[in-house]
């Protein structure tokens, strides 16, 4: 199948030069960095924003009288609003700033090992990374839950009719992603939260591989929780989000204690804050909240529509280019992917096409992404991810599979 150029207004070249780790070179050669679903790169006005933090108003938030503390408090606060704003959080106190997903997951389960009991029935997929597992097993060997998992057919998709059998008056969460790490399946996740809630159960949504390709409305999903990286759609590091309902943050009891989450102490008792400080014990990652905010206004300025219609041409292309090399096999062939793809070569380890081909100057991931139910379903050790970001190009992807033929050859 032949791809055609799309002709747009959107102008990659220059989308380019706002990331200025594009412009280095990685063993003489120009970067090709195709490794963004692990963390994608930062554009200068994120960067800019972070040194402005440092340079002019950094200071502890919240009760501060001082001009710096009110500064970085209206900063940090206005950093909320947007993420209420992108992701249409009813409410500003629903957002929740986390240090990532891993996090805003840890969160949830750790509240709901006081709703649980013994029989209880909580349900996860079979795509899911293991920030979205472990946490669950962990819950249901403390309350006594049953963990019970949606299975996947070959082509990397959840089977629907299954999880509809799976649902039961004993079910009270289900926990699935939005998109899977290691291949780039879309789920239909508004057909299981609905499903799940005509049962009565509540649903963790993990957006961190959504949230740089789709614009999630909380909203019109009607999803009870949503967590989020900000590293992985141009932000910085170690911050996140967690969109919870109000009524179910009011339920759930606070993951932490210390400063910020009280209203009152004494050593006969303690009474918490109202949302969202309840659950932002400590100080935060102010400057990081900050720059979350900065990142979600670039990659609003491009447009997520088009974000997603060009992600989708480099998606084509590279599938169709890599399926003409002798013996590669993508995994994960759904109709709905984000940009990845994930393959092998025959029986070449995928850790020996990923060191040779850094040597041309290309950054994949090997291994098993944090996905060893997946890899054990196709009975392999890994796979070679390469991932998309609006700011790859055509040329980049001819770089890379040119690499990866040359790696085959050396390897075969």
């Amino acid at each position: 199948m032949k791809v055609a150029s799309t002709e747009r207004s959107f102008d990659v070249e220059s989308i380019r030069k706002d990331f200025p780790i594009l412009l280095r070179e990685v063993n003489g050669k120009p970067l090709v960095y195709f490794d963004n679903a692990a963390t994608s790169q930062t554009p200068q006005q994120v960067i800019d924003a972070i040194v402005d933090y440092y340079s002019r108003y950094n200071a502890n938030i919240h009760r501060g009288v001082h001009t710096l503390s009110q500064e970085a408090t209206d900063a940090y606060e206005e950093a909320r609003r947007k993420v209420q704003q992108h992701f249409n959080a009813a409410k500003a106190h629903e957002i929740i700033f986390t240090s990532g997903t891993t996090h805003a997951i840890n969160l949830v389960a750790s509240g709901f090992s006081t709703l649980l009991k013994v029989g209880d029935e909580i349900i996860v997929s079979a795509l899911e990374h293991h920030s979205n597992i472990v946490p669950w097993q962990m819950l249901a060997e403390k309350t006594g839950a049953i963990l019970k998992v949606i299975p996947m057919n070959e082509q990397g998709m959840l089977k629907m009719d299954e999880y509809q059998q799976l649902l039961s008056e004993k079910t009270k969460l289900v926990f699935v992603n939005h998109v899977s790490n290691a291949l780039g399946t879309v789920n239909p996740i508004k057909e299981i939260i609905d499903s799940a809630h005509n049962r009565g159960a509540a649903v963790l949504v993990d957006g961190a591989q959504a949230a740089p390709h789709i614009k999630a409305d909380m909203q019109e999903l009607d999803v009870d929780f949503y967590a989020v990286s900000a590293h992985k759609m141009c932000g910085p590091t170690g911050v996140g989000m967690l969109y919870g309902k109000e009524e179910w943050l009011k339920k759930l009891p606070p993951y932490q204690g210390g400063g910020e989450m009280i209203a009152t102490v004494t050593f006969e008792k303690t009474t918490y804050a109202d949302l969202p400080h309840k659950f932002e014990a400590g100080t935060p990652d102010i400057c990081g909240g900050i720059a979350f905010g900065a990142a979600l206004d670039y990659m609003n300025s491009i447009g997520y529509e088009n974000i997603a219609a060009y992600e989708h041409e480099l998606l084509a292309y590279a599938t169709q280019e890599l399926l003409k090399i002798e013996d590669l096999r993508i995994y994960g062939t759904s109709v709905e992917k984000t940009a990845v793809i994930s393959f092998n070569i025959g029986s070449i380890h995928p850790y020996d096409i990923g060191t040779i081909i850094d040597k041309l100057g290309i950054a994949v991931r090997t291994g098993h992404h944090c996905a060893q139910p997946i890899m054990d379903y196709y009975k392999i050790p890994g796979t070679v991810r390469a991932s998309f970001a609006f700011y790859n190009t055509r040329e980049e992807i001819d770089n890379f599979v040119g690499a990866v033929k040359r790696a085959k050859n050396m390897l075969s």
